[in-house]
């Protein structure tokens, strides 16, 4: 028995704050995305077992259970995940362990992720009883780490650590909207984007259907202008535009068996064949995707070369740079419809993209074997293996 994909479907992603999901709450992007994987996926919403968000920054709550409750899915329970930008493989990993473990016949797993409403939190200080702002740390604070800075603590350290220079990074951003740019006017994301009614900033109601993340003019001499992040940094080599971008967006597929997939006559979108998660001192977060990779190829028993095309997630544009050469991988296999520097980084919802985008991928490319992986805040990466 497997545990196998029988629907997948995203939001089109924006940009955080000031793009088409900034008046959207995360919950509305969690329900319109349940909901049409499950009817994609022939179901009836009372089958559905159990519902696996992941979700980021939001300091509590549970989206899943939320959106379970306005659908009127009240069997179905729900679980918020974080794993931070990885949440997403996570889902994706609980949903088939529970498949597979034969607790649950049906779920819905994925991600959600929404900059634009994500809460400002307080924290008291013991000493002086004062209120501040604060952000919910992924690891203990260091000078080679920031644990809010992750420029430093992701995309220096590993540019650093891989010796990858700015021209390089920026080359591999520009590649990243090119390709973005090219999957979409070719159609290979209609497939999986469903429209959310929303309101321009003049009130008027479109159906937003299409990343607005990618920049069609975006160019290498404009990449080379930009200024570094950390200017007070010699050699920093990190900007906004090789790295990723602050987005809102939904995920959802629904897991099931292959036994009871085929019993009911359901098309198989992709089956899950592993996951798996690392961990690595923070200050080489950016560097734990090969690790990861290599873990979840010895679990499974499939080698490197079998795998047909590859998502690393592109937190920084040095993250799947180094891992592709350091896996001695063909960058033409790698990101082929884009990443985050282009698509865009929802972070709770990443992890699930990339697996709805590869699969699709592998289907026009006649199959076969693909991996997502990717590095996480706080030094852990996460990983999964389908076949299509």
């Amino acid at each position: 028995m497997s545990a196998v994909i029988v629907s997948a479907v995203r939001t089109a992603i924006a940009t955080s704050r000031k793009g088409s999901f900034a008046n959207t709450p995360p919950e509305v992007l969690a329900r319109t995305v349940i909901r049409e994987a499950v009817a994609r996926s022939g179901f009836a919403p009372d089958r559905i077992d159990d519902i696996v968000l992941a979700e980021s920054l939001y300091g509590g709550g549970d989206v899943a259970r939320f959106a379970a409750v306005e659908l009127g899915m009240n069997r179905a329970g729900g679980m918020a995940v974080n794993r931070h930008c990885a949440g997403g493989l996570t889902a994706i990993g609980i949903a088939a362990a529970q498949v597979l473990s034969g607790m649950e016949q049906i779920m819905v797993a994925g991600g959600v992720n929404s900059g634009s409403f994500m809460p400002r939190m307080m924290q008291r200080n013991p000493e002086t009883q004062e209120f501040y702002n604060w952000m919910p740390a992924t690891h203990p604070d260091r000078p080679d780490a920031p644990n809010i800075d992750m420029s430093i603590t992701v995309g220096w350290n590993a540019a650093k650590e891989l010796g990858l220079t700015r021209e390089e990074m920026d080359a591999w951003a520009y590649r990243s909207h090119r390709r973005a740019i090219e999957a979409s006017d070719a159609g290979n994301f209609i497939a999986e984007i469903v429209p959310v009614r929303v309101k321009n900033a003049e009130g008027v109601e479109y159906d937003f259907k299409v990343d607005e993340h990618p920049r069609r003019d975006s160019t290498l001499e404009k990449l080379a202008s930009l200024k570094v992040l950390h200017p007070e940094i010699e050699g920093f080599s990190i900007t906004a535009g090789n790295a990723s971008g602050g987005n809102d967006a939904a995920v959802a597929m629904v897991v099931t068996s292959s036994e009871l997939a085929k019993a009911e006559g359901k098309e198989i979108f992709a089956t899950i064949r592993g996951w798996t998660s690392v961990g690595i001192d923070p200050a080489r977060t950016g560097v734990s995707v090969p690790l990861v990779v290599e873990k979840l190829l010895s679990r499974v028993n499939v080698k490197r070369s079998d795998i047909k095309l590859w998502e690393i997630n592109e937190a920084f544009a040095s993250v799947p740079l180094g891992a592709a050469r350091k896996m001695e991988l063909d960058e033409e296999t790698v990101n082929i419809s884009g990443s985050g520097c282009s698509l865009g980084h929802p972070i709770g919802a990443s992890g699930a993209r990339m697996i709805t985008t590869l699969a699709n991928d592998l289907r026009r490319r006649g199959g076969g074997y693909g991996i997502a992986g990717m590095c996480a805040g706080g030094g852990q990466a996460g990983a999964v293996l389908i076949e299509v």
